[in-house]
């Protein structure tokens, strides 16, 4: 199998595209899972997630308007840079919020017991998201809306990704403890698997990443 057979198999339109429901769905069950653990989401999940509980709005409709904060920002900086392909974000961000209040609702019945069992609960979902992510990566079709948002700022500034990517994740950590102590008197969403998901979802996106393509080429055999 050539190299660029094994290229042609991945940018398969269809693939491409169920790769990136894929994800999405498995991201879903991810944020769900860390939700419903209680021991911190995931720092880009922060956000949502606190001001699900102050508004009182759904996890999946607080997703799609910080998403569509974060689409608009690109714009905002880019301008007449922005790629219009782009803008397929919006509905992908609307697929993923509702696929999270399903996932939430799946998972209601489910009880929680002891911080040890909080602590499985909490590791299947940084799982989950790192798998979903190595998946969307691999769908290549559109960026999620908070990469999205650090490649613009990395366009028109003398920025490395990585440490904009970092530097992006700790401000809406930030962003998500000022705005839980201001509104909700106390710390909510951002707790030591906070931490876990921070440390571990990129390592884990990126094994995922490697093990798809070999299995990809496998196939094609």
């Amino acid at each position: 199998m050539s190299e660029k057979a094994v290229h042609t198999h991945l940018s398969h339109p269809v693939r491409r595209v169920f790769l990136m429901c894929l994800g999405f769905a498995t991201m879903a069950f991810g944020i769900a899972f860390s939700i419903k653990a209680e021991l911190g989401t995931s720092p880009i999940s922060s956000a949502p997630y606190v001001l699900s509980l102050i508004s009182g709005l759904s996890v999946g409709t607080t997703t799609i308007l910080v998403n569509t904060v974060f689409i608009l920002s690109q714009v905002a900086v880019l301008r007449r840079r922005y790629e219009p392909f782009q803008l397929l974000q919006f509905p992908m961000v609307v697929l993923f919020g509702l696929l999270i209040d399903l996932a939430e609702a799946v998972l209601a019945p489910l009880p929680v017991g002891g911080y040890l069992q909080k602590w499985i609960l909490c590791a299947v979902g940084i799982v989950l998201v790192g798998v979903g992510v190595s998946e969307e990566v691999a769908a290549k079709l559109v960026t999620t809306p908070g990469e999205g948002l650090v490649l613009a700022i990395c366009k028109v500034a003398p920025l490395q990704f990585g440490y904009m990517k970092v530097g992006f994740d700790v401000a809406l950590v930030c962003i998500s403890v000022a705005l839980s102590f201001l509104f909700l008197h106390g710390l909510y969403g951002v707790r030591e698997g906070t931490l876990a998901a921070a440390v571990c979802v990129g390592f884990i996106a990126k094994g995922m990443g490697r093990v798809m393509k070999k299995v990809d080429a496998a196939f094609l055999q």
